[in-house]
């Protein structure tokens, strides 16, 4: 089957198309040449083309008008002839060539990768329409443009028609006339309407690499802080982003949108800014104006537009499936994402996009890939014709079953790849809307009598001209002659063919070179640990929305496709996020201390807990331990070798917390200050430092308890001596004057020193 091998995803280049040459020399393809049929082998049509020096100039077919002629129109062909070779060309003159109807989309092909000439098998020049050109020096290059009714082109029956541009002339080296350059582009000739349209899906991608850090200012607002300002240029009206909502905004296309991209614009537009790598400060963005401006055009552009919101920052699917699915939790990640798109569009274009769709890299799936897709809720895989292959004569409707209740929206490569070349160059534009129109007609001409559903997923972030050259060609099918637009959702739900085929290919069929894009494991190991420390900080946070919604958006960046071909900024956005966050955790710490230094045998013993963040912070708990709890004991009562007490810290304050403490000996004890989490959890690292207790002696203990001894002697005494001088009826004696009590001694009080949020100093003494 001719068509099964066209639908099964040769890939042409749409720039030049000798790149294609090797497709159209494969073993048993029939080839037609593009002006006529030929009998001859392959290579002894190439060596034919050769010989003729039908590369000599080069012909360079930059604007086709119109490109989808009806009857009564002119067609206007403009270009350049440069002359390649080493002599002068005399006589020349540039004419067009008319071949015959391609009958299939293999046809076309083959003759699109065609780029010399065959004398004696190509059909006829049209003679009165030429331009002479009397003199073309060699490496000189001319203008030409030919106007020829359409009437005049010998088109008959509707169809495909390879349209050929000559330059035909002498040389030195040759006294007769020959064909010197050739190039060939299609002609799509469909004057009526056909009866069964074929229903064309066009996805228009608002997709960019990721700009925004995890970082944010310490303002009420949060104000974020961009990794640079490039953004700004592909927003402005000439910029890439630009291009694409001023031309989708004309066409009948279905959105794709990554919600990251409209929440970084609008992050733009409340106020930003930039790292300043020389200086390592933020300096303000100034680009606001330039994000407001393309926000309010998306706006406007989707409205009564259907629009597919990806899952938040375009996560790479087939690297989660392959990569992702060794870490645990990964999956969770591509639930977040999916459960902050629909949010993020609503909130900042006020529409109901469509959350039911995933879409791996150039729609290369296998089975982790799908059930990786349709883990976060999505039903529909947007995949494409050169990974779930058909082998029928004709491009079967988009939607497929799969199974479970999931829908595969296999994607037609030619239709997907048509602008993926250069499209800056005129020529290459040119050559490629025209091949568009015709491939999107043969396969329209397939099947006539049954209407299908075609879907077209081009690459993700087309260039400026490369959006220029979409648009073209979808202008081109404005009339609708053969096709008919149709949403994306519409075409989900199409009645599937039941001749196609359903079987997602295994992991082996999985391209290589897609494979070696991946993001690595280590990345969603990087990506689980961030997830860990960012959960095991948003416990102790009073507002811990300030810190999830920053590093969560973060986390999901750190998926994104655009990642592939830039493992070295990957790696380097990641480090990033894990430093930043663990620069804020470590805001929240114990201040040093060395020495703390007890003069009796009770005291307490100050540890501050210092919390530099602009929120408070609760749940969490002090606890100190004693490694040696028979010389030291912490807490009250009899004393533990380890005591526990919650804390709390204002935002941009400290807390001192006094520690009971019961010494029974001498000597130096270390101590281990911790923070926990109420859970149990360490936060932080473990203080040590050193109690010195050096004043509890037995000569100190002998002399207290001489004193106490003396006294209860003395009290003794006293006692005895009131009880006789009250049995005489004398006044008791006392060596205090009359109306005055002695002082009575008492035990002294423990206390602490003041308060300090600075770290304790070697040897701190606390005593009374």
């Amino acid at each position: 089957m001719a068509e099964a091998a066209d639908f099964q995803g040769m890939n042409p280049s749409p720039a030049r198309r000798w790149v294609r040459r090797a497709a159209s020399l494969m073993a048993g393809a029939p080839l037609l040449a593009g002006l006529a049929q030929l009998p001859a082998a392959p290579a002894a049509y190439a060596a034919a083309e050769d010989a003729s020096g039908s590369r000599t100039v080069d012909v360079s077919l930059d604007s086709l008008t119109p490109s989808a002629p009806v009857k009564g129109d002119t067609v206007t062909v403009s270009g350049t002839v440069t002359n390649k070779g080493r002599e002068t060309v005399t006589e020349a003159r540039v004419g067009l060539r008319v071949g015959s109807r391609l009958p299939g989309r293999t046809q076309i092909d083959a003759a699109a990768a065609r780029t010399g000439f065959s004398e004696g098998s190509e059909p006829g020049e049209l003679e009165t329409y030429v331009v002479k050109i009397p003199k073309l020096p060699a490496g000189i290059s001319t203008d030409f443009t030919l106007a020829v009714p359409v009437d005049k082109l010998g088109l008959k029956d509707a169809g495909v028609y390879q349209l050929g541009v000559t330059l035909s002339g002498k040389t030195a080296g040759g006294a007769t006339e020959r064909v010197l350059g050739v190039e060939r582009t299609f002609l799509p000739w469909q004057n009526d309407d056909t009866k069964k349209k074929t229903q064309l899906t066009y996805l228009w991608p608002l997709i960019s690499t990721t700009r925004l850090s995890a970082e944010t200012g310490s303002d009420e607002q949060q104000t974020p802080v961009f990794e640079n300002d490039d953004l700004a240029k592909e927003l402005a009206p000439g910029g890439r982003l630009g291009q694409m909502v001023q031309l989708g905004d004309e066409l009948p296309v279905t959105w794709v949108i990554d919600p990251d991209l409209l929440a970084t614009v609008d992050a733009m537009v409340k106020g930003y800014t930039v790292k300043d790598k020389a200086t390592g400060t933020n300096v303000p963005g100034k680009s606001q104006a330039v994000a407001k401006q393309w926000l309010n055009a998306v706006e406007k552009a989707v409205q009564d537009q259907k629009v597919v919101a990806l899952p938040f920052a375009d996560p790479d699917l087939a690297s989660l499936a392959h990569r992702g699915k060794n870490v645990p939790g990964s999956l969770n990640q591509l639930q977040r994402a999916t459960a902050a798109a629909q949010i993020t569009v609503d909130s900042t274009l006020h529409v109901k996009a469509s959350t039911d769709f995933a879409w791996p890299v150039d729609g290369a799936v296998d089975p982790a890939i799908v059930n990786t897709a349709t883990s976060a809720g999505a039903h529909n895989v947007i995949a494409r014709g050169d990974s779930l292959r058909d082998s029928l004569p004709y491009a079967p409707t988009a939607a497929r079953p799969i199974g479970a209740g999931r829908t595969a929206v296999v994607a037609d490569t030619r239709l997907s790849t048509a602008f993926q070349g250069d499209m800056s160059r005129a020529e290459n534009s040119t050559l490629a809307v025209q091949e568009f129109l015709a491939q999107t007609l043969a396969l329209t001409q397939q099947d006539e009598d049954n209407q299908r559903s075609t879907v077209v997923a081009p690459q993700r972030m087309p260039s400026v001209t490369q959006a220029q050259s979409m648009a073209s060609a979808l202008r081109a099918l404005d009339s609708q002659r053969w096709t008919q637009p149709l949403d994306l959702p519409a075409a989900a739900k199409a009645k599937p063919d039941p001749a196609a085929t359903t079987q997602v290919p295994g992991s082996s069929s999985y391209p290589g070179e897609l494979r070696d894009q991946e993001l690595p494991t280590t990345a969603f190991e990087d990506i689980k640990a961030t997830q860990n420390k960012l959960d095991h900080f948003t416990v102790v946070l009073t507002r811990p929305e300030r810190v999830v919604t920053p590093f969560g958006n973060a986390i999901n960046r750190e998926m994104s496709t655009s990642w592939r071909h830039n493992d070295a900024a990957a790696g380097i956005y990641r480090e990033d996020v894990q430093r930043y966050l663990k620069d804020l955790t470590g805001e929240v710490n114990l201040i040093e201390k060395s020495t703390a230094t007890l003069s009796g045998r009770s005291a307490t013993i100050p540890v501050t807990v210092q919390n530099k963040l602009v929120q408070d912070v609760d749940h969490l708990v002090l606890r100190l331990q004693s490694t040696k709890p028979t010389r030291l004991k912490l807490g009250e009562g009899e004393g533990h070798a380890v005591t526990e007490q919650p804390i709390k810290v204002r935002g941009g304050h400290s807390q001192s917390v006094k520690i009971a403490t019961t010494a029974n000996a001498n000597g130096k004890v270390p101590v281990v200050a911790q923070l926990f989490t109420e859970d149990g959890t360490p936060y932080g690292p473990e203080m040590h430092f050193m109690v010195k207790v050096n004043e509890v002696t037995p000569t100190v203990m002998l002399v207290i308890a001489g004193g106490v001894l003396l006294l209860v002697l003395a009290g003794i005494k006293m006692y005895s001596q009131r009880k006789r001088a009250a049995a005489r009826g004398e006044a008791p004696e006392s060596g205090a004057p009359d109306g005055e009590n002695p002082e009575q001694p008492s035990d002294p009080t423990p206390d602490t020193g003041p308060e300090s949020g600075e770290p304790s100093a070697s040897g701190e003494k606390v005593d009374r």
